[in-house]
């Protein structure tokens, strides 16, 4: 996926070796994912993850679902050919 659009989320080479994370973290993107794939909601993973910020999350959510402006259609979630949603 092409994170470039997405303000809440930044990939560096300096930071977890390039993998997304959310931006001014060190929460990869992909942990949100794993988190409510398991069940958790998304006050659990803001709980359990300091520094996570809500709008963010949300931002996050409605970038992969199509509903943010800067992409459409459905694509293939990181490199695990998960779709989403």
């Amino acid at each position: 996926m092409d994170w470039s659009e997405c303000k809440a989320v930044e990939v560096r080479a300096d930071r977890m070796s390039g993998v997304p994370v959310f931006t001014g973290t060190r929460i990869p993107v992909l942990t949100l994912f794993e988190n409510l794939k398991a069940g958790a909601t998304v006050d659990e993973f803001l709980e359990w993850f300091p520094g996570s910020d809500r709008a963010q999350v949300e931002l996050v959510l409605d970038f992969v679902s199509g509903r943010h402006s800067c992409r459409s259609g459905v694509k293939i979630l990181f490199d695990q050919g998960t779709p989403y949603p």
